[in-house]
């Protein structure tokens, strides 16, 4: 007998000697890896709102129709277990929402461009929020990042104040173009001409006195004069771009934005 056999023989007897042994035997399985054994940081992600603590007072706009063709809004208290992937969802990371709009996706009535966004509600997400921008003081601090554009026209709104009638102010990326917008002056402010898809950064708009001033990281970017008696804020991914003007006009091109928090108060 060889020296490989003699060494199979002694190793199958000293296998044997240990699983004789229930101790040991106990001992050696515990060792082993699990095929069923869950991988460390695998487990489920919470809903979107849970994830971030999204507050109560909000409603979630989709881009997808309903049976009479206008957008599917999802209302408290099913928004605070609500996820539809890939337009409603928690990122990977457990720690932020990802909203996508594809620019085949419904609209609403007053827009050619679809959106997964947020709209405010009163705190209760009884009825719509709307307030004055001469009364009081009204803020909302977002903390985002633009993750993808769509194709031929890349531009998004990430969160933005809307009044009766049409946007007051957003953030509005072209491309690697950062702006701050007024109304329909869509370049109103540079705020960066290199974002970078994935870079979060927080945004501020403060309504005071009939204006309303727009922050990036903490600095203070532009003032919008802004005259209006009924608005209120929005957070989440507005894609500027549909089946006319960006192709393929599919699920495949969308605009999309990973919301990590976003506050709301008046005073």
């Amino acid at each position: 007998m060889n020296k490989y056999a003699r060494s199979s023989m002694t190793s199958r007897r000293n296998l044997a000697a240990l699983l004789a042994s229930p101790i040991l035997a106990a001992a050696l399985l515990t060792a082993l890896p699990s095929a069923s054994a869950t991988p460390a940081g695998a487990a489920a992600c919470p809903a979107p709102a849970k994830a971030i603590g999204l507050s109560t007072g909000w409603k979630l706009q989709l881009p997808l129709p309903t049976s009479s063709g206008s957008p599917q809004e999802v209302k408290q208290p099913a928004l605070a277990t609500y996820s539809n992937s890939p337009w409603f969802t928690t990122k990977s990371t457990c720690d932020a929402i990802l909203l996508r709009a594809a620019v085949n996706g419904a609209t609403t009535s007053n827009t050619g461009y679809p959106r997964s966004e947020l709209r405010e509600m009163t705190a209760d997400g009884s009825s719509t929020a709307s307030w004055s921008s001469t009364s009081g003081t009204h803020t909302m601090v977002f903390d985002e990042a633009i993750t993808h554009l769509p194709q031929d026209k890349p531009h998004v709104m990430a969160g933005q104040i809307h009044d009766e009638t049409s946007d007051v102010t957003s953030f509005r990326l072209e491309g690697t173009s950062l702006y701050v917008t007024s109304y329909n002056t869509t370049h109103y402010k540079l705020v960066t001409s290199n974002y970078q898809l994935g870079t979060r950064f927080e945004g501020k708009f403060v309504v005071h006195d009939g204006q309303v001033d727009v922050y990036y990281n903490g600095t203070l970017q532009a003032t919008v004069d802004a005259d209006f008696g009924s608005g209120y804020f929005k957070a989440g991914d507005y894609t500027q771009a549909n089946c006319t003007n960006s192709s393929p006009c599919d699920s495949s091109n969308y605009g999309e934005v990973a919301l990590y928090g976003v506050d709301v108060t008046h005073s």
